[in-house]
Formats: C-alpha cells, structure tokens, sequence
C-alpha cells in the first residue's frame, strides 16, 4: 500500500532515538528494505530485532515483513509519478505540473492513511450532533469555512470559528450532544489544541484533521483523522497539504449527506435556489 514514506516522515519527530535510526536508514536506502534480512537492518541502524518490530508497530505494521511489502509497493506507486519541488527558476509549464502532480500525490496518500472506521465514527458523530463548532487558524482557517459552507447547505447547526478567543468561548459551552472538530495539518497549532481540549473537557465529541502519527491534537481527539503531504520549498499557505484536508472534508459531507439524503433533500434544493442567479 503506498504511504509508508510518508507515514515514516511523518511521525519522524515522535519516535524513540532507536526508531529514529531506523526511520533515517529506510527514509535513505529505500530500495534496499525488500532484500535485507530483521538482524541485518538492526546491525546497520546499530539497534536491536526488537526495536525493529517496535518501530513496525508503531508505523501500524503487522510486522517486518508486512512493513517491508509497504515500503517496496510505495516506491513502485511513487515511481509512476512526476516528483519535484518548485524551483525559483521553473518556467510556468514546470509549475504548473509540480503543484498539480503534488496536490494529486497528497490526496492520493491521503486515502491510504485515513482510516475508514475513525470516518465512519466521525460521520455518526457529526449526525447525532446538536451543534457542530469548527476550529482552525490560518491556511486551516480556510478549511474551517469550507466545512461550514458545506454543512451550513444541509441545515446542521454549525460554526466555523477562526479566532481563538471566540474558539475558547464556544468550546466552554459545549455538551455531550455537541461535536468539535479541529483542524491542523501540524498537529501542534497551540490555539485550535487548546480549543478542542476545551471541548473535550466540556465532554463533547473531539475530532481532528491533522497529519499522520501522534502530536498534542491527537491526544484531545476522540476521532483521528489523518491526511499526508509532502510540503515543498515554497509552502505558502500549506498549499498540499490543505488540498489534502479540503478533500477530508468533502468525503464527511458527502457521507452525512448521502445516509441523511432523504431527510436534507431539501435544504439542499432550498440554499441552490436562494443562491442561483436572479434578475434583479
């Protein structure tokens, strides 16, 4: 399955100094993991079998063998794909391929690290939901709105808040029939942590939106909701890994939408009318 290398990169900063080693010598002998042996790749990372196998399971590998099978099927996936990062001196056809081929990489990793269960979870949640509150702060921010749009259209009482006073305060009155969910593609945004820690205090459903591996937004997170990116030199707005996170949120509302199709039919039908073109 691909998205072992991102998965890797990912949670790089959150592994043991054992894990690491052995997260920096795949990272960089890639194409070597299918030949070598459990004892030798211990040898070379200076490691024991046992923090190998640690290291599987902490990736979500059954074991070894199952990590190396992931491992070599995505550097076939990734050989099939144009690479690359935007250069200062790439003409606009390079651009436009590179930032295309990147945003269609990262929603294509995203579908191999988010889980169908925790979206199942997230949808029944958001569905029971007396109020839905929506966190995010800056490129996240946008995300935020996008999912109030969307869900604002079948009726759901929601509020995307982008400022962390009033993400505070709504988070504080919260209840169990309430859901909130935070978006951060780090994990470590400080102000949308916060405001969900809040939340999950106030004992309402947490849902995060953030990359793959353990981070603080985790760790107040009922549901966990992953996404992967690979971010370039030139990260203005966190342009992949919001495309990546944009697409969570369409898979979301598409699924609420269908399980409650005939109940939101026409609120759907309702907001198309009102915001048609009319002669004035």
């Amino acid at each position: 399955m691909a998205g072992e290398i991102e998965k890797i990169q990912a949670i790089y900063n959150n592994l043991t100094p054992s894990e690491k080693k052995i997260a920096t010598y795949i990272l960089e002998h890639p194409l070597e993991i299918s030949d070598l042996p459990i004892a030798e790749l211990a040898a070379k990372c200076k490691t024991s079998e046992a923090s190998v196998v640690r290291f599987c399971r902490t990736l979500g590998c059954k074991g070894y063998q199952d990590l190396k099978i992931k491992v070599s099927a995505d550097i076939a996936f990734k050989t099939r794909k144009i690479q690359g990062v935007v250069n200062i001196d790439d003409d606009l056809d390079s651009i436009i391929t590179k930032i295309s081929k990147n945003n269609m990489q990262a929603i294509e990793s995203t579908m191999d690290v988010l889980s169908r269960d925790e979206v199942n979870k997230a949808v029944e949640a958001i569905m029971r939901a007396e109020r839905l509150d929506i966190y995010g702060i800056g490129a996240s921010a946008i995300v935020a709105q996008d999912a109030l749009h969307k869900f604002m259209r079948i009726n759901k009482a929601c509020t995307a808040y982008l400022d962390n006073h009033m993400q505070l305060t709504s988070a504080a009155n919260l209840t169990s029939e309430d859901v909130a969910i935070g978006i951060s593609y780090s994990g470590q945004t400080i102000d949308t942590v916060e405001a969900l820690r809040l939340a999950k205090e106030a004992k309402a459903t947490t849902i995060c939106i953030t990359k793959f591996g353990n981070s603080p937004i985790t760790e107040v997170s009922d549901i966990k909701l992953f996404v992967a990116s690979s971010e370039a030199l030139f990260r203005s707005g966190a342009m992949a890994s919001r495309m990546a996170q944009l697409n969570v949120i369409d898979i979301i509302f598409s699924a609420v939408a269908c399980k409650k199709y005939d109940d939101i039919s026409k609120y759907l039908e309702n907001t198309s009318k009102a915001v048609s073109f009319r002669k004035y």
